[in-house]
């Protein structure tokens, strides 16, 4: 858990990925075209990602977690947390207040 907390803390968005996933590829793609910067982990490519993902699912009750999303510090949550909050216009604010973008 100290190991993700640190993560998070790190930058303003952070995104916990598969590589493979295309859930995943979709909620970095969102992001970016957002003008975010998101610090961005593959769990498949991090020698602790099982033990990353394990915490992950535990604090989003769902195995596998990926894609999980923390903007400021805080669970944001899976694609379909991110996806809400886009369409009903409420992550563009959350991204400005935690200074990921400016705009």
């Amino acid at each position: 858990m100290d190991r993700v907390s640190k993560l998070v803390s790190d930058r303003a968005v952070v995104i916990f990925s598969v590589s493979s996933c295309c859930m995943c590829h979709t909620v970095k793609r969102l992001f970016c075209d957002l003008g975010v910067n998101p610090a961005i982990h593959e769990l498949d490519h991090d020698p602790r990602g099982k033990d990353i993902e394990r915490i992950l699912a535990k604090m989003i009750g769902r195995n596998p977690p990926a894609p999980v999303v923390f903007i400021g510090g805080r669970l944001v949550g899976p694609t379909d947390q991110v996806m809400s909050l886009h369409l009903g216009g409420k992550l563009v604010p959350l991204l400005k207040e935690a200074g990921a973008i400016w705009l």
